[in-house]
């Protein structure tokens, strides 16, 4: 069994704490995409963790987790995300965790160069968590990258920064005006960050297809959400990578292989970090924003930031569902409406024309689109600790 645990809407649906859920049923979770621009915040019987870079399978101590050639890893951040698991009593060993030797290493000048672009764009920046996944990302197609497999042998990477550094420097000291950048401190990052993973790396090709011949069921965990992505996403405000589903088998590196089931996790209500068009949040006042985000606890997991909310968009969602392929939906925090009197839905937009329109528009016309609103009767109770659909009040099944 092959299963992609995906985001229909802007990410922070609720992805991780499906996954920790599931895992239990699966002997291998891979992520596929991203780096750590965003977080999945998981509440367990042992604890609450905020996973950045790690499989949210790695709390699970008879699961493989696999990091995979799709991904773009900062070593630092990861080595410190392990240290503090650690520190929590998770055990992270080479059985246990599996990086691939393709998988690109997102350098301190990435990150260096995300600052400054930002700094560059002010007013018009794009709302990017500035931790170089851009940068990286378009280094890698540049073919200007090193990957994990590069650590294991240290006399080639050392010739490999070098080349590198001489080629970053052309756009740091001269676009930027930014002092140069040294290869030997970049050598004594790789050296203390990531050398240490170095038997965590392994062709995971090889790995996965054996693990699939052998009949092993797999789980694929997306970052963030398919309006994020870089091809069907609110471009130019998406993520750097191709958060749908389908692109999970080759981000995993088995590219051969096909999924057997995508399980879509949406939101009961909408919520979004950084910038670009979120027509919901127009269908409610300010003040009505601040109670929904309090009652969500809606800050980002990587930053901290506070989300934009808003209603449940009917019209995101669909598009969502469709890009993602999803077989099955999980829908989370339906508990977090408990307050509401009635319970507004973006149920299509109004374009400026003066037309209607239930499919997801793109650019200027996404831009200008203004919600139109339905509401429905709120259940004004408290719904946490219903189990079974059968058990929510009606008016609940009703919302559902």
């Amino acid at each position: 069994m092959l299963t992609a645990v995906v985001g229909t809407n802007w990410g922070d649906e609720g992805k991780g704490r499906m996954v920790d859920l599931l895992s239990e049923k699966y002997d291998v979770v891979i992520r596929y995409q991203g780096g750590n621009n965003a977080g999945h915040t998981v509440v367990n019987e042992r604890g609450k963790f905020i996973l950045n870079l790690l499989p949210s399978g790695i709390l699970r101590d008879e699961t493989v987790n696999v990091m995979g050639p799709g991904m773009v890893i900062d070593v630092e951040h990861l080595f410190h995300e392990v240290e503090s698991l650690r520190e929590k009593g998770i055990a992270i060993t080479p059985k246990h965790l599996i990086i691939s030797d393709r998988a690109t290493i997102c350098m301190p000048y990435h990150k260096m160069r995300d600052i400054l672009e930002e700094e560059r764009l002010a007013d018009k920046k794009f709302g990017s968590t500035r931790r170089g996944i851009a940068p990286v990302y378009a280094d890698k197609y540049m073919k200007k990258t090193i990957r994990m497999g590069d650590l294991l042998n240290e006399a080639a990477l050392k010739e490999r920064v070098a080349d590198l550094i001489e080629w970053e420097n052309l756009t740091v000291s001269g676009g930027y005006a930014h002092e140069p950048i040294n290869a030997d401190e970049m050598m004594e990052w790789l050296k203390t960050y990531g050398l240490p993973f170095t038997s965590y790396i392994k062709d995971t090709t090889v790995y996965l297809n054996e693990a699939v011949k052998a009949g092993k069921s797999l789980m694929f965990e997306a970052q963030l959400g398919a309006l994020r992505d870089i091809d069907f996403g609110i471009y130019p405000y998406t993520s750097s990578s191709n958060t749908i589903g389908a692109y999970a088998p080759i981000g995993a590196g088995i590219p051969g292989h096909k999924l057997n089931l995508s399980i879509g996790i949406m939101k009961a209500y909408s919520s979004c970090v950084g910038e670009g068009p979120f027509t919901t949040e127009l269908a409610m006042t300010e003040a009505e924003k601040d109670v929904l985000r309090e009652h969500g606890h809606e800050y980002g997991a990587a930053t901290g930031r506070p989300r934009r909310v808003g209603p449940f968009d009917a019209v995101a969602s669909r598009y969502g569902v469709q890009c993602q392929g999803c077989d099955e939906l999980a829908l989370t925090l339906l508990d977090v409406l408990d307050y509401m009197e009635e319970v507004p839905i973006v149920t299509a937009y109004k374009l400026t024309d003066g037309s209607t329109t239930t499919r997801f528009p793109m650019g200027k016309t996404l831009d200008d689109a203004q919600p139109v609103v339905e509401t429905v009767p709120g259940w004004h109770c408290d719904i946490t600790g219903v189990r079974r659909f059968e058990e929510l009040p009606q008016a609940a099944q009703d919302y559902v």
